[in-house]
């Protein structure tokens, strides 16, 4: 391997990350919107995905093109609820777990990101009625476009099924980061960087 081989990999690495990652890309269309959204209603034409594809439209309003997070507060159920003739057994955070396998790559393959999983660990300030949520996720992506994408094929009831046996409630909502320590594009780059001196020390 060459010196300038040692610099030019990581460096075209770096390059296919950062358009991967992405971040600021194109708007959806009212159009490209619709037509996704009628995709999206096809996996699932209960009432539930009736009102799940309504919860996306109003999220996909107003879109910018620009990455975001997804918070979403968890509770699970005290046993899982799978219909009759699943046997996965009434473990409702394995039953979340399977879920969350089953998306991985539904997200990495959009650019999404899961940035952050944590349970929780006690209560410090609860107004009256407020729920008890077992556990909070940070779900980072690309656009609204790749959430519609990430929606259609995620969607699918072998997957979801274990998700609605899980959970008893959940609440998610979307976010944009003022100030944001998940320096993903600069921690990438800083790896990439030593990847390079030690490929440039060996040859």
């Amino acid at each position: 391997m060459t010196h300038l081989l040692a610099i030019a990999l990581p460096l075209l690495l770096f390059v296919a990350f950062w358009f991967w990652w992405g971040g600021n890309g194109k708007p959806l269309s009212p159009d490209e919107l619709e037509q996704g959204l009628q995709q999206l209603q096809a996996t699932d034409t209960s009432e539930h995905g009736r009102e799940a594809v309504e919860q996306v439209r109003r999220l996909l309003r107003n879109d910018d093109g620009k990455e975001f997070v997804m918070l979403n507060l968890v509770r699970h159920r005290a046993k899982a609820l799978y219909p009759a003739g699943l046997n996965y057994g009434d473990d409702p955070k394995a039953a979340d777990r399977r879920y969350g396998k089953s998306i991985v790559w539904d997200l990495l393959r959009n650019g999404n990101l899961m940035l952050f999983i944590a349970p929780r660990m006690a209560d410090f300030i609860v107004p009256d009625g407020a729920d008890e949520w077992h556990y909070v996720a940070l779900v980072r992506y690309r656009s609204r476009r790749d959430f519609l994408r990430f929606a259609q094929q995620s969607s699918r009831a072998d997957k979801f099924v274990h998700k609605w046996a899980a959970i008893e409630k959940t609440h998610v909502f979307a976010v944009r980061p003022m100030l944001s320590l998940f320096l993903v594009r600069t921690t990438v780059g800083l790896a990439l960087a030593l990847l390079s001196f030690a490929l440039y020390a060996l040859v």
